[in-house]
This record gives C-alpha cells, structure tokens and sequence, in this order.
C-alpha cells in the first residue's frame, strides 16, 4: 500500500547531508513495511534486525564502536555482504538495545555512506525511561501516523478520486460525487488507518474482520505498557487511555481526571498522559487563551484534550455496530460529534499542524485552532452533520480579525464570508 512518508524516505536516501534516519510512530503503522518496500525498490539488497529478537544481536553493540566490525558482524549474522552505499540497514524496535541506538553517532560521524533506517514503535517512551544517551544531532527524524484518508483511497484504488477531492478543495467548487466521496469517508472512520485492518477491509469487505483486528491491535497496546512501566504506572496508564470514550462522549471534551475515577488527581495521571502521547497512542490538544501568533506561547497546559490516533481503534473500543455509521442512526447521534473531532484531529496532526483548541470563559469553544506555515492563524470548526450554525466562529475571528476561517462538516465544498467550507472526507488537503 502506498504512503505519503515514501517520498519523504527516498528524500532522505538521495539527501548529500544524509543522516541515519529514525522513524517514530505507533505499533503496526507500517514503518518496518515501508522501510522494507523501499529497500526492496531502490537498493541493491537490504539487511533487517530486530533488536527485540536476539540478545546475541545486541551483543554486536556492546563491544566498542568500531563500524567496521560491526557491519562485518551484522554481515556474518544477516548471511548478506553490506554494501556502502547499495545496501539498506534496518534496525527494527531499535529502543530495545541502547548500544545500537547510540550507535548512529558513530555510524554518522565516521561512516555515513552506511544508510541506515532505525524503527521504534515504543522510542519516545524508552528515551523517557531509560535516559538513553541519545545521538542528537546526529540523526533525521520523522514521524508515521496511521494512514489518512487519502491514503485509504489509494488503497482501494480510488486515486482518482482522490486527486478530484484536491482540486476541487482548491477550486471550492461544488462536487458532483460528493455522496460518493461521503461513503468512503464513513467507510473509513470504522476501518480506520492501521495497514492491517485496511487490508482485512479489502480482501473481505467484513467488518467483523476489521473489528479483530483492531481488537488485536489493541491488546498489543496493553501488552506494550508493561515493557517500560512498573505495575503500578501500568494500572494508570490503562485506566487513563481506557477513559478516553468516556471523555469524548462528555459534552464538555476537556479530560478531567474524575472520569478515570473518582477522586483521581491530575499529578497521578501526568506520566501515564504522557506515555500514551510518546508511544504514538493518542494525540494530545492543548488549550490556548489567545488566537495570535505563535499559538504555542499562549498554551495553558492544565486543559486540553485527548483524541486516539486511529478512528477505527476508537470505533472497536466504543463498540459501535458498522450499519449505525453507515447509515446514521439516530442511535448514533450522541457519539457522532466525538468521532468526528477525532477524525479531524488525526487528520491535521498527520498534515504536521500541533493541535490547539481555543475556549472564551466558557461562553465560546473552537474546535482546533491552527497556525500556518506561513504564520497565518486558521480557526476551525467542526460539525458532523450539515447543521453549521454556530457563533464560536464568529467570535473567533472578529476578535482576532482573522481573514480566513475553515468549516469542516457533511456539506459540499464552497466559501463565503471569509469561511472556506471542507467536506469532511477532505480534511487531508487541508495543507494551508
């Protein structure tokens, strides 16, 4: 299945300032996948290790940093010759051994026509935890999400409308296969963006599938917190991502330490909070008291909110049935709003917008508020039905004299009164 982060990697591999290069993200959001298809594609061999796997592997490390040995030691072990520059090195789960991670200094430092792609799906919480000497500086970075919207459509071969859906976000021009374009969109919030449940969803079509596989995903979730947690913290990180329906489905979508359990304090919950975030579970929005640039100095850290990474795996833990999505059932309406914002929000974070939500003592709530690369700051209002009217908006953008608004909701494409209107099955070609 093709991803957006391939251009990226291919970047990286052509680049003349050429780093080791790490990739982050959640389990099984395809980044050994895609390491793998790249060097399938565009290297003379490839040569992958698991640093989970082999304590004998995480051996090779311990020695010293000599690169020639150790790429000797990695050939003897791999049963392959490693080429300079021909050959792709992949460090799979790379936060499983220290040496190998520290490693990429001396491979960048001392032999960089190695090109190596190092994997971690739980890296920011090993960092955390372990205070690992980590090589800054000396390595690229970049994150992978779970599949978009678009990405979706290529995978079920829909490109070409997907590339309609982006002239037609740039045109504001209404669209004729807009229906069309909102059954897919459906489609997606129950299957979400893991590869492993797109795929079920393609070869069956049976949500059933799709459902144990997100089910599955999710024990692994669980498992992957007592890697790096004591018991103790593995009970609150739990209790605290388990929370998360529950504080979406709240009228008032700010997290509040009571809905975990009564009497719950927010110093209790602070670390657990944060190892969801580093692992890539859940994407974090912070209040902002102030719509101006930079949006980042106006944060009030005590309020924000919390959406999962994946609408699907938000769809299995809600437990709601495919027909009462597909064919909105009035059932459905008291959950509808929150899938939707979640939707959003994993949306715009993949685009690379941090996620701010703006709040007027409680008399106006915006959505996201996002701020340009250019500086511009963006109001956005999310609705998931037709119904738009709101004064939030309004408010917004009178106080802060912004010229240019997004509404995302079920109606087509258009723009008035400074407001660009955004079919929810095009979020992803919001790319200011």
């Amino acid at each position: 299945m093709k991803r957006k982060i391939d251009n990226t990697i291919l970047n990286w591999k052509n680049s003349s300032k050429r780093m080791p290069l790490i990739i982050k993200g959640a389990r099984q959001i395809g980044k050994t996948y895609t390491a793998l298809m790249i060097g399938k594609k565009y290297y003379k061999n490839t040569v992958y290790f698991n640093m989970e796997d082999s304590q004998e592997l995480v051996s090779i490390f311990e020695k010293d940093f000599d690169i020639e040995r150790i790429i000797t030691e990695l050939s003897i072990r791999s049963g392959e010759s490693i080429f300079k520059n021909e050959t792709l090195i992949i460090f799979d789960e790379i936060q499983a051994c220290e040496r190998a991670l520290l490693s990429l200094k001396y491979f960048c430092e001392k032999a960089p026509e190695y090109h190596i792609i190092a994997a971690g799906s739980l890296l920011g919480v090993a960092l955390n935890r372990e205070k690992y000497s980590f090589p800054v500086g000396k390595v690229d970075m970049i994150t992978m999400y779970p599949m978009d919207f678009e990405e979706f459509l290529w995978a079920l071969n829909q490109h070409d409308l997907a590339d309609a859906i982006r002239e037609h976000y740039q045109s504001n021009e209404m669209f004729s296969l807009h229906d069309t374009a909102m059954m897919y969109y459906k489609t997606y919030l129950l299957v979400g963006g893991m590869p492993r449940a797109v795929l079920d969803y393609i070869e069956t079509k049976d949500y059933n599938f799709v459902t144990a596989s997100q089910k599955s995903l999710n024990d692994s979730y669980i498992a992957d917190m007592a890697k790096y947690a004591t018991p103790n913290e593995t009970t609150k990180i739990m209790n605290a991502y388990n929370s998360i329906p529950a504080q979406l489905s709240k009228e008032n979508k700010k997290f509040q330490y009571k809905v975990i359990k009564s009497g719950a304090r927010a110093y209790e919950y602070e670390t657990p909070i944060e190892w969801l975030n580093a692992s890539g579970v859940i994407n974090k929005c912070v209040k902002i008291r102030e719509g101006k640039m930079p949006l980042s100095v106006f944060v009030e850290n005590e309020s924000f909110k919390i959406y999962m990474a994946d609408t699907g795996i938000l769809c299995s833990k809600f437990s709601i049935p495919a027909k009462m999505i597909l064919t909105e059932t009035n059932a459905f309406d008291g959950f509808k709003g929150a899938l939707t914002e979640n939707y959003v929000a994993a949306a715009l974070k993949t685009n690379g917008y941090d996620l701010y939500y703006w709040e007027a003592n409680g008399k106006a709530e915006l959505d996201f508020v996002i701020q340009s690369a250019e500086g511009d700051i963006i109001p956005v209002e999310v609705k998931a039905a037709d119904n738009v009217r709101a004064k939030s908006l309004g408010v917004f953008m009178k106080k802060y004299d912004i010229q240019k608004a997004i509404r995302i909701s079920s109606k087509n494409f258009g723009f008035e009164n400074h407001i660009k209107s955004v079919p929810l099955y095009a979020v992803f070609a919001i790319n200011e």
